[in-house]
């Protein structure tokens, strides 16, 4: 999870970093310059994190419960959705942000509360 955490983390960093460039943009065109200027990239490895969760989530070893790994597969369907919105010039990165930041936060808060050693 610590893992997991420190990357959504330093992702979310650098989305953040172009995200008003991006979503503050007056025109397609604009946007689709912040996406060139590094922001798709940093979208790519978003993508590519999200997708890995997924992944992790479906599979039938993962100790969390159903429930909670439904919710979150759903999450990173949402992402995929809104990551290719934004890559249209179409969409706003402030709520990949703000899933990640949520998503990061519930990590932090589970490691906390983690027995030592788990």
């Amino acid at each position: 999870r610590d893992i997991e955490r420190r990357v959504l983390v330093r992702i979310t960093l650098d989305l953040e970093q172009h995200s008003t460039s991006y979503d503050a943009a007056d025109s397609k065109a604009a946007r689709l310059d912040a996406l060139a200027g590094g922001l798709g990239q940093v979208l790519v490895e978003n993508q590519q994190l999200w997708s890995a969760l997924k992944h992790d989530l479906a599979d039938p070893g993962n100790s969390l419960p159903p429930d909670l790994r439904a919710s979150l597969i759903s999450l990173a369907l949402w992402v995929e959705r809104q990551t290719n919105l934004v890559v249209a010039g179409t969409g706003r990165v402030k709520p990949l942000i703000s899933v990640n930041r949520s998503i990061s936060s519930g990590l932090a808060s589970k490691d906390a509360l983690a027995p030592e050693g788990a």
